[in-house]
């Protein structure tokens, strides 16, 4: 390669609002219901159906704006955006072209930096203040001179903007038979676009800001953004130029994402081609390429289009939508706690360690399980231990997301308790655990009454297993006495395979020691 190049890089981020109704009319946004089972005549495009606006949509779009540090747009509309596909039954989408809801945000982001990367060669902006709402946008010259080029660096993304729109329907492939069917049951489904400027270059720099999107929306509530379900979903629109060059190389716009090992993979092979196309002459032709994961390649699907071609105009059968400061007033308010206010929180009131804040935050729904057991006065530390091994164990195991989790908080304090008790020991605390993980409002202390599965043994049959373990292990007692201490381990053994495991390891050591110690 003869030439060093820049890459520049920004995302068109859909998320669907998890509102139990459609943005325009009351069907239902349930996932996974049988094919045209959630459709009406608003959803499904009949003449003469007139659409009404869901207002939750409206408060989770701000909710989401004013954590992402954007200026609320009191005065929004909606607009026309005019295409025909088949799975789009009004031949348009009601979307916001002039007057999106929220305009000029940004999220900070922080990156590994291995390779010390020259941070004047960047040319982007950086976030510069202890917290969100005191930072300020700083330039690269600015932040070498505060001395902050770091293993890892932080870095502001800049958001364009963010708007309300609703989703198309869902083509479904035959491939035995070589037909294609349209489900209309996703056709209205509450979206909003998250449209970023171009400031992200590489594909790390990617995956972290859809990282901090992904973690704001689902500490919000607004959605649960998986992608394997689509209600997460990211085009990534990638151009090169040559370095020191202050014009923007032609962009192309990349589908088929749907997670963020594809995306990481198809900007890798996207940034290759297009510099292979440079290098031997040619140019460079704006157009959306569809993804292959499978492949490793992608291939063109039409010609990119700009916003003329959808010839927008306002909806005519919606009103203007007007904002008070009192209405983003009271949803600012109202903001849950995000996670980096959590794992301050977590640090300095709990005491745990950093390892341990980052794992249990990194998910809503494991941070939701830990709070919950320690409100039940479960030991912080001890709760995050059985949320960091066994249950992240499991999960991957399982394949389970942290929200198909089936135990709750207090059941996982109940479990943390009997061990701390000596009620039982870890291995049977596991069992119980693997089985709670699977079986709805499984009662730790229940279940272990039910399955006697205690392990505080009655003393007087714990000491004559213990006489008799001593008898049938000679050579163990023999060890120990000439200070070989480990062959206690032998003893001990013989004890719980008596006992069925139902005696504590720890207890067991102690009083063999003890009985040793007399003879």
């Amino acid at each position: 390669m003869s030439k060093e190049y820049e890459v520049m890089i920004g995302l068109e981020v859909h998320v669907e609002l998890n509102t139990k109704t459609k943005i325009f009319c009351g069907c239902s946004t349930a996932f996974g219901g049988a094919p045209n089972t959630h459709v009406c005549p608003v959803c499904s495009g009949m003449p003469g159906s007139l659409p009404v606006l869901n207002k939750e949509v409206v408060n989770k779009a701000i909710s989401v704006g004013l954590a992402t540090n954007c200026h609320i747009t009191r005065n929004s509309k909606f607009d026309r955006k005019n295409y025909f596909y088949p799975d789009n039954p009004q031949n348009y989408q009601i979307s916001q072209l002039y007057y999106p809801i929220c305009r000029n945000g940004h999220v900070e982001i922080e990156v590994d930096n291995p390779d010390g990367i020259d941070s004047q060669e960047m040319h982007t902006l950086w976030v510069d203040g202890e917290t969100d709402d005191k930072c300020k946008l700083i330039t690269d010259s600015e932040r070498i001179e505060k001395g902050k080029a770091l293993a890892t660096y932080k870095k502001a993304v800049r958001i364009h903007e963010i708007h309300m729109e609703e989703d198309a329907g869902k083509l479904v492939h035959d491939a035995f038979t070589d037909e294609t069917w349209v489900d209309f049951n996703r056709s209205g489904v509450p979206l909003i676009e998250i449209v970023s400027e171009p400031d992200m270059r590489s594909a790390d720099e990617v995956i972290a800001y859809l990282e901090k999107l992904r973690e704001t929306v689902q500490y919000l509530g607004a959605s649960d953004c998986k992608l394997n379900e689509g209600s997460m979903r990211a085009d990534v629109n990638l151009s090169i130029r040559e370095k020191g060059s202050d014009k923007y190389g032609t962009r192309t716009e990349s589908k088929n994402l749907n997670s963020f090992r594809a995306i990481k993979r198809c900007i890798e092979a996207e940034i290759e081609r297009q510099i292979d196309i440079i290098e031997e002459g040619g140019k460079v032709v704006q157009e959306t390429r569809r993804w292959d994961d499978e492949k490793g390649y992608s291939y063109p699907m039409r010609s990119k289009e700009d916003a003329q071609d959808y010839r927008y105009f306002p909806d005519p059968d919606l009103v203007p939508l007007v904002i008070s400061q009192e209405w983003i007033d009271n949803i600012r308010d109202a903001q849950p706690e995000l996670r980096n206010a959590k794992k301050i929180r977590y640090k300095e009131e709990l005491g745990l360690p950093d390892y341990d804040v980052d794992q249990i935050t990194s998910e809503k729904a494991l941070a939701d399980l830990f709070e919950e057991a320690v409100a039940e006065g479960a030991d912080p530390k001890k709760t995050s231990n059985w949320l960091m091994v066994e249950t992240q164990r499991l999960m991957k195991e399982n394949n389970l997301d942290a929200d198909q989790l089936k135990f709750s908080g207090t059941n996982l304090a109940k479990l943390v308790k009997l061990v701390e008790a000596k009620e039982i020991n870890n291995a049977v605390a596991k069992e119980v655990f693997e089985k709670a993980v699977f079986m709805d409002n499984l009662d730790p202390e229940k279940y272990v009454a039910d399955n006697n599965l205690s392990t505080k043994a009655d003393s007087g049959q714990l000491q004559e297993v213990i006489k008799r373990a001593i008898e049938a292990n000679p050579k163990a007692v023999e060890d120990v006495k000439n200070g070989k201490g480990k062959a206690i381990g032998a003893i001990v053994g013989f004890v719980m395979k008596e006992m069925k495991g139902k005696c504590d390891p720890a207890e067991a050591n102690r009083l063999i020691a003890e009985e040793l110690a007399k003879m």
